[in-house]
């Protein structure tokens, strides 16, 4: 009887988890098809909403790790609750502002907000609940379930925006953070810190143990190109495909095919990690990324070639995340895990920055982003050999988590 309610109640803090994934980041994925009519609206250059969805990457790296602190101390929980509610009220601030540096600060609440109740956190956690021969596959649900929220969110949020208007719909989008709160109840109950006992000193110590491990440091910056290509193409496809000449509802159905697509890429993501070399799947997509981008910018421009890029992308879109962080709890452990994992993405973030701002400032300037589109190849392939160097054991701090030697 004991058995079958922790059976229970694991698999409802998977669902809850899962489900938090899916309402946490789907509209803060697919904010990029606001872009072109806030900035015909209010007579912005794409600077300016590129700006605010970089200062929310950025803000959200930075937040990630000091959540995943918390979270590994007094648990998951809270952290999520606060995230939701304040990434609520950032997006819900966006409907009312028509000031463009207003705009741009509300991505600090939205970036704070997205970095303590995104998928990141909740796959942390799902995580250190199961055992290591289900990890992988477990990051994978959780990446694929926020895949999910971004099939649905992008055709959502262009559908409201035809019906309602930008304003009403980014209002609605922030009341919508709320559906997460009920489910953080089957969260609590079995997502118990993991360093509840540990001081500044031991979270100081465990970071730079990490940071002299060669596999980390792989991690720490592969992960930088992943958020510069996630960043620029879901901010700036949209507009693009318009660019192109294509309709406005292409651009949106491009990232929920994205969303859609990266279901699959996500299993198949935490499949792979548990049968074959983590850093070698990794190496592969990061090749496969150069040379799907290259060809989109090669080939002529319709709206199959938008749509077939779109599927093939999103295979690979966010198939790097159970690998990542799959390979961070393998090589530093458990108990510091949220944290670790927490700095990885506040570098993945920081290529989320200037992927976002940086695609907007080259637009402004040339109206091409011809130049995006090269260096994001370029990264590509300099990431598929980051991550070369990798060795897939336990290192120093998971060692002495064992109570191994180093």
């Amino acid at each position: 009887m004991g058995l079958g309610k922790e059976v229970a109640g694991l698999n409802a803090a998977i669902f809850g988890g899962c489900m938090i994934a899916f309402l946490g980041f789907g509209f803060a994925a697919t904010f990029g098809v606001f872009l072109g009519p806030m900035s015909a609206d209010l007579g912005w250059g794409r600077e300016t909403f590129s700006l605010s969805v970089a200062v929310q990457a950025l803000v959200w790296g930075f937040s990630q790790p000091i959540a995943g602190a918390i979270a590994d101390r007094y648990g998951t929980a809270r952290v999520l609750a606060f995230g939701a509610v304040c990434a609520g009220i950032g997006f819900a601030l966006r409907g009312v502002t028509t000031d463009p540096v207003a705009f741009i600060l509300t991505g600090i609440l939205v970036g704070a907000g997205t970095g303590a109740a995104s998928f990141p956190i909740v796959i942390g956690a799902l995580g250190k609940i199961v055992g290591p021969q289900r990890r992988s596959f477990m990051l994978g649900l959780g990446t694929a379930s926020a895949s999910l929220g971004m099939f649905v969110a992008a055709p959502t949020a262009t559908a409201m925006i035809s019906s309602i208007g930008w304003q009403t719909a980014l209002i609605a989008i922030g009341v919508s953070f709320a559906l997460i709160l009920p489910f953080l109840v089957f969260i609590a109950r079995v997502a118990h810190p993991t360093a509840s006992g540990s001081g500044a000193g031991d979270f100081g110590k465990a970071i730079a143990a990490a940071f002299s491990d060669r596999s980390y440091l792989c991690l720490f910056f592969g992960f930088f190109v992943c958020g510069f290509h996630v960043a620029f193409i879901q901010t700036h496809l949209p507009a693009y495909v318009v660019d192109l000449g294509l309709a406005a509802s292409i651009g949106a159905w491009s990232l929920a095919l994205i969303g859609l697509f990266n279901i699959f890429g996500s299993f198949l993501s935490g499949w792979s990690g548990q049968n074959f070399s983590k850093k070698g799947v990794l190496s592969g997509i990061y090749v496969a990324r150069a040379v799907v981008i290259a060809g989109f910018v090669l080939a002529p421009a319709s709206e199959a070639s938008v749509l077939i890029f779109s599927a093939i992308m999103g295979l690979l879109w966010l198939s790097t995340v159970p690998l990542t962080m799959g390979l961070v709890a393998q090589t530093q452990g458990l108990k510091f895990l949220s944290t670790l994992a927490g700095l990885v993405f506040l570098s993945h973030q920081t290529g989320s920055f200037i992927g976002a701002w940086l695609g907007g400032r080259i637009y402004d300037l040339a109206q091409d982003y011809t130049p995006m589109w090269w260096a994001a190849v370029v990264l590509g392939l300099l990431a598929a050999l980051i991550h070369l160097p990798i060795r897939e054991q336990p290192g120093p701090l998971a060692r002495a988590e064992m109570g191994l030697d180093a």
